[in-house]
């Protein structure tokens, strides 16, 4: 066996029993693994779609240096790679005929996969966005606060988180995954999703958490309508979500913010996030990229 080897399966049971140990060892910066996993693990594979997931592993001496993942018809995510890693995997993935419709990792692993992916296979990536990742320091509540209060989403809020999320996602440009029923039904049965509501008990922002992995949780989505913002509710509801996560154990309490948004990058700053890292997507074209 090569010194530098990568694994792939469509077992998720066999990825996790290699790559758990190093998923694990950097909860932060590894979210977005380690929270698709515990999905998949809890709820099935068959969330995403009747396209199974494709998960690969990389060893070097006996260890796992490395990971990626792929829930069709999403992007790749990789973990941080050396651009030797990325040629590698490129050539390995394009040799096996995987089709990629683009990849999602840290800046620069992107940047250099993208570059290996185009040499490849002649595609052409195409820069989508970029978002920062941000871990919680210490929590600082804003002061004052909006009026009104913070509360759990209850089976009564339920048609307002399903209406919430599918407005969220047409947003962002994403369709609404596993589904906004399945998504308001397992978050309301955790107690998940926090509300700020008004004086009045008008909800007006929410924010939701991941479960637990490794200590990590990811705070996703925070939404509030866009009559009601720049009032202070979404960081309201941000610090309601945080405080809970704090209050069951997190260590790693983490969100992600799109860099094209200086609002959201701004808030969560001001109420105690810190940056850990950037994020680049790519997708990728067969035809001419833009001019």
């Amino acid at each position: 066996m090569r010194p530098d080897t990568w694994h792939l399966t469509r077992d998720l049971h066999r990825f996790l029993g290699h790559a758990r140990d190093f998923l694990h060892s950097r909860p932060a910066l590894h979210t977005l693994p380690l929270t698709v996993t515990e999905t998949l693990r809890t709820q099935g594979v068959d969330t995403y779609g009747p396209d199974a997931p494709v998960f690969g592993w990389l060893e070097r001496g006996g260890q796992v240096r490395a990971a990626f993942f792929r829930t069709p018809p999403r992007r790749l995510t990789l973990t941080p790679l050396g651009p030797d890693e990325t040629d590698a995997l490129a050539v390995l993935l394009a040799d096996l005929g995987h089709p990629l419709p683009g990849v999602s990792a840290d800046h620069d692993t992107a940047g250099a996969f993208a570059a290996a992916w185009q040499r490849s296979t002649g595609a052409t990536p195409v820069l989508q966005e970029r978002h920062r990742l941000y871990r919680l320091g210490e929590l600082r509540p804003p002061q004052p606060p909006p009026a009104g209060r913070g509360r759990v989403a209850e089976v009564r809020d339920r048609e307002l988180l399903v209406r919430w999320y599918r407005a969220f996602g047409a947003e962002i440009g994403r369709g609404a995954g596993q589904g906004a029923g399945a998504w308001a039904d397992v978050r309301i049965a955790a107690r998940r999703v926090a509300l700020w509501e008004r004086p009045d008990g008008t909800p007006v922002s929410m924010a939701g958490a991941s479960p637990m992995v490794a200590g990590q949780i990811k705070v996703a989505p925070v939404y509030t309508p866009a009559h009601l913002r720049g009032r202070g509710y979404a960081g309201a509801a941000t610090v309601e979500v945080s405080r809970a996560a704090l209050a069951a154990g997190g260590t790693d309490v983490v969100l992600f913010a799109d860099l094209a948004n200086p609002t959201s990058n701004s808030l969560y700053r001001r109420i105690g996030y810190r940056r850990v890292t950037d994020f680049t997507m790519y997708d990728f074209t067969t035809g001419p990229g833009p001019v």
